[in-house]
């Protein structure tokens, strides 16, 4: 197994005072030397991440360090003295990278995908050395309008309306999903409540407030509603269909049946492309429904949003347009290494009217074009995380990201029909994007019908082939939990995987199922 080299000794003809990172200038907490230093490791750690981008394949997935090892093998105190580049770089190498799971690698099949691709690796490198914060536009007119022209760009590839219509839709960057539905949830919360800014979250009725979503919805959802005090139990799962999708009749039934006693519905949250089969829930009955009752209608697409892109793939947003928000994560089928997730809504009046607050110092220009990210969000601070967003459209261009895209798609559908001519398996849930659920039938001679202990030794046995799988080294699967059942879960979605991975990956599978 090849591995990626370690980092280089500081160069013999650099400078005297370039090589003593610990030496300070008079008065100055800047070390002698300190650019030429940077300049240097800078070099070497440059080509350190290109040889392990291009040897990705070779490592194993998986960290194979036991809990507190690396802990345990660092110091137990920051040192007095500064250290070198060379010294930090080589315990990088040496202690951290042992510790890494690999995200980046090929064959990483257990969650969605979140590859850290080159052009935004330059992004991150400039935003960090910029070291900006978009408080407001003064302070860095850059931070505010880049992020509004990327986040444009990216909202005509998701086919949303935009300046053209009557609503076109605003965005802004936060970290994850789970912060972007969080401010939806408050977006909808002041939309039927706007006395809840002022008064808190149990004045009046304000308890009578219900959020719906599918029982197959992500766990954001429910925090983001324990978050912002509409609580656990106003939270209602709506039953989901043979395929995962909610059932818009069930909504309905729900919603009426809540209205009637006096609740308040305000929110239901539709998902496309649930984390668990990637079900599309059916957007269109779900938006009438909501809009019969007037709640605010949030498009949780933070994995799918990314086959929106592709033009038969369209549909998966039809009537996104008549919701209030939707959020997209471009970190993980978009090429852009974590963080950032982009939230969109047609109703940018009422986050700002939410969130909104400027106390005196931090007053600036009543330029209408002045674009204040501040009065978006939770945060006051405001990373430059659209640099890397904006490195990764122009580098890679629609064209490539939808080839890649459609490939992922289309290798999880040859995977499918492997899995469906192999009778020792089913699959276990359709497959509308790159995500594969299928499931060890067990030995013949199982019991069927209820949960029973056939049921049990069959999802021990589905969990000893992922483990079987995942100790090779070469692979990284996860599983779930669809129908009460035990399933095998495959994800497709990283830059660097080609076909041979994916059949490298059942092959394990097929190979693991003969031995339980």
């Amino acid at each position: 197994m090849s591995k990626t080299p370690d980092f280089k000794p500081v160069r013999a003809n650099a400078p005297a005072n370039a090589t003593d990172a610990t030496a300070h200038a008079a008065g100055n907490a800047e070390p002698a030397g300190y650019i030429d230093d940077f300049r240097r490791a800078g070099h070497d750690t440059v080509d350190w991440i290109a040889q392990y981008l291009s040897s990705l394949g070779d490592r194993q997935v998986l960290a194979a360090t036991k809990p507190g090892q690396l802990y345990d093998a660092l110091p137990p105190s920051a040192p007095q003295q500064g250290e070198s580049f060379e010294a930090i770089l080589r315990d990088f190498d040496q202690l951290v990278m042992p510790a890494v799971t690999q995200w980046n690698h090929p064959r990483f099949f257990a969650y969605f995908a979140c590859t850290g691709t080159t052009p935004a690796v330059l992004g991150e490198m400039l935003a960090a050395a910029l070291n900006t914060n978009g408080l407001h536009w003064k302070t860095s007119p850059a931070v505010a309008e880049l992020e509004q022209k990327t986040l444009d760009w990216l909202r005509q590839w998701l086919g949303l309306p935009g300046g053209e219509s009557k609503n076109p839709w605003f965005g802004i960057v936060y970290d994850t999903a789970s912060t972007s539905s969080m401010h939806a949830i408050v977006c909808a919360r002041e939309m039927v409540d706007p006395e809840a800014r002022v008064h808190g979250a149990n004045h009046g009725n304000q308890g009578d407030l219900v959020l719906y979503t599918s029982d197959q919805a992500h766990s954001s959802i429910e925090k983001g509603a324990i978050a912002v005090g509409i609580g656990q139990k106003n939270v209602r799962k709506v039953p989901s269909d043979a395929q995962f999708r909610m059932n818009a009749d069930a909504l309905a039934a729900m919603v009426a049946e809540d209205k009637a006693a006096g609740k308040r519905p305000f929110c239901v949250v539709a998902t496309i492309g649930t984390t668990s089969s990637t079900s599309v829930d059916p957007l269109p009955q779900i938006v009438d429904v909501a809009e019969k009752y007037g709640m605010w209608v949030h498009v949780d697409c933070a994995y799918a949003g990314a086959a929106a892109v592709l033009p038969e793939h369209k549909h998966i947003l039809a009537a996104a347009e008549r919701a209030h928000s939707l959020v997209f994560n471009a970190h993980k089928w978009l090429l852009t290494p974590i963080d950032l997730s982009a939230f969109y809504t047609r109703r940018p009046d009422i986050l700002r009217q939410a969130f909104s607050l400027t106390p005196e110092y931090l007053k600036t220009t009543d330029d209408p074009r002045a674009h204040n990210l501040m009065d978006y969000g939770v945060p006051l601070g405001h990373r430059f995380r659209a640099l890397k967003l904006w490195f990764v459209l122009r580098y890679f261009g629609r064209e490539r990201i939808e080839a890649m895209v459609r490939q992922h798609i289309e290798w999880a559908r040859r995977l499918a029909a492997l899995v469906d001519a192999d009778p020792r398996f089913e699959r276990t849930a359709p497959v509308p994007f790159s995500v594969v659920c299928f499931r060890y039938k067990g030995q013949p001679g199982g019991t069927q019908g209820a949960k029973n202990e056939d049921d049990q030794r069959v999802d021990g046995q589905n969990k000893l082939i992922m483990e079987k799988v995942n100790a090779s080294g070469r692979v990284f699967i996860s599983g779930t939990v669809l129908n009460g059942r035990q399933v095998i879960r495959l994800a497709i979605g990283n830059l660097h995987t080609v076909w041979e991975d994916v059949q490298e990956a059942w092959d394990l599978v097929a190979k693991a199922a003969g031995e339980v």
